[in-house]
């Protein structure tokens, strides 16, 4: 943990002060993200009351994103490829592999012909829609780890793992290379903004079916990103092989429905141009502004539904890799599957942000901003879940509502223009991929380098030594943490201090990496296909 006294350098070279402050400030973001230091530190003042001396100390923001901070966001990357590394080909069960997987959406793959049991509950038939292929099934063994192939003629063993791609299927042409579309006016932004919306459901189901048809309790770590278009898709590394045409099978059968009311356009019935539904505190419902009649709850909108509002299905496009654990292909592949973690799904493909001074943008650039501004419209006003405020717009109270909704302006993530429909987990990891979790993956990296010291003889810092459960000798708290006065530190010096503590401690690893033998890696280079599945499926 870095702490520092800083006094106020009034300096300022010929500059105004304030010129002179934002140069300061602006040179020591810039060393920052060079050197992969935090940019937008949480300051805080710790008091020690044994000596009587205050401290400033720098938290880092711990952001995963790189337009807010690139150092912590890289540092969120790299941890994420060492979970991912860590868990791909293990051969052995991790200790939680027992716990159960993400728990299943509450919408699951319902028909279309429902039925009334009681004054409270709905009940639909659990078959599966009518053009739906069926899915081939196995007697699972509970095992998570993949099976193991010996080479008849060097008696070699392997354990083979995949890595997956799945995509969602076209909403109209794209102009090759652009990712926007070649005739807007005819693309289907709707169903587009839809399946983001709902696209981790239809992941959920397919990896629920993947490990009926496999035979084994499929562990994955997957990482959701857009493709150019801003269609998501998903990367995800599969510990086990399973053969390609079970893979595409699974994927051709997988989809969800969602069983909610219809909000097409033609059900719009509070614009955002219109009073909206006012809550009314005594009956807990919302009412029409000037009727007076209350909306229809969600369990009347949904009683009688005969056919799903939406169906969201995987595309055609499935790819298969097969990979084995401990070559360069594996290790190019974890790249490759983390490589956007830190951008937003509409930052991932769009050009940098343009300062007045810059010149204008490129008709390219104006043309992918405009196709996501059409895509952020739709998601915006559409419903991502049943209890979405998003519903008032369409006349129909959200599940469990409460006073302080607004149709339209629900406050979930997925409606924001960054995420344009994901707003949830960008990376989805099984319960029994490590037996970690993502805070005892950062302890083990911490640990490495401890230990990476300790052997060199490098004296370490201790973790709490600024830790409130700290006593004086009277009990009290040794260390106080508080806000900082206003006016006791600049930006500037704060970077600074984060900067000269990073050199350090870096210049400290690197000499203990070379005193105990520790080689650099070599540059990654590009993913192979030699793929263990297609011999497995023959």
């Amino acid at each position: 943990m870095v702490s520092f006294r800083t006094d106020l350098d009034t300096r300022t070279g010929g500059l105004s002060v304030d010129d002179a402050a934002r140069a300061a400030r602006d040179m020591a973001r810039a060393s920052a993200e060079a050197n992969g230091v935090c940019t937008s530190p949480i300051v805080r003042a710790v008091h020690d009351r044994e000596t009587g001396t205050t401290q400033l100390v720098p938290i880092p923001c711990g952001s995963t994103r790189e337009s807010k901070c690139k150092g912590c966001a890289d540092k969120a990357r790299r941890l994420r490829m060492h979970q991912c590394r860590e868990g791909w080909h293990r051969d052995d069960e991790p200790e939680r592999a027992e716990l159960p997987d993400n728990e299943p959406d509450e919408n699951n793959d319902k028909p279309a012909r429902a039925t009334v049991e009681g004054p409270d509950r709905t009940t639909r038939s659990t078959s599966r829609l009518p053009d739906v292929p069926d899915l081939p099934t196995r007697k699972m063994d509970g095992s998570t780890v993949g099976r193991t192939f010996t080479d008849p003629k060097t008696g070699q063993t392997f354990r083979p793992s995949m890595f997956l791609t799945l995509t969602l299927g076209s909403y109209g042409r794209i102009k090759p290379g652009t990712g926007v579309p070649a005739y807007p006016s005819r693309y289907d932004y709707r169903t587009a903004a839809l399946d983001a919306l709902m696209f981790s459901r239809v992941v959920d189901r397919f990896i629920q079916n993947l490990r009926r048809c496999a035979g084994y309790n499929v562990q994955y770590f997957a990482a959701v990103e857009p493709q150019k278009r801003l269609a998501p898709h998903l990367h995800a590394a599969i510990r086990g092989t399973i053969p390609r045409a079970i893979v595409k099978q699974v994927a051709a059968a997988s989809y969800f429905a969602a069983w909610w009311p219809s909000c097409t356009d033609a059900d719009v019935v509070y614009s955002e141009h219109d009073e909206a539904p006012v809550w009314d505190e005594g009956t807990s419902s919302y009412r029409d502004p000037h009727t007076g009649t209350a909306l229809p709850t969600w369990k009347a909108a949904t009683d009688k539904l005969v056919h799903p509002a939406h169906v969201v299905r995987l595309g055609k496009q499935v790819d298969v890799k097969g990979l084995l654990g401990g070559t360069p292909d594996s290790d190019r592949a974890v790249r490759y599957l983390c490589k956007y973690l830190t951008k937003s799904v509409a930052g991932t493909y769009s050009g940098p942000e343009l300062d007045a001074d810059d010149d204008a943008p490129t008709a390219q650039q104006v043309a992918y901003d405009k196709h996501i501004d059409r895509l952020h419209a739709h998601v915006k006003v559409l419903p991502c879940g049943p209890a979405c405020a998003n519903w008032l717009r369409y006349g129909v109270q959200p599940k469990n509502a409460g006073p302080g909704l607004q149709p339209g302006r629900c406050l979930s993530p997925a409606h924001e223009r960054d995420n344009l429909g994901l707003g949830g987990r960008r990376v989805l990891v099984s319960r029994g991929w490590s037996g970690k979790t993502l805070t005892e993956h950062r302890a083990d990296r911490a640990a490495v380098v401890r230990q990476a010291l300790e052997a060199a003889g490098v004296e370490t810092e201790e973790a709490d030594r600024l830790s409130t459960t700290q006593e004086t000798a009277d009990g009290r708290a040794r260390y106080v943490w508080r806000e900082p006065e206003a006016g006791t530190y600049t930006y500037a010096a704060v970077i600074a201090a984060s900067l000269q503590e990073h050199i350090r401690r870096r210049a400290q690893y690197d000499a203990a990496k070379q005193a105990i033998g520790q080689g650099l890696p070599g540059p990654p280079g590009s993913v192979d296909n030699r793929s263990a599945t297609a011999t497995v499926a023959a």
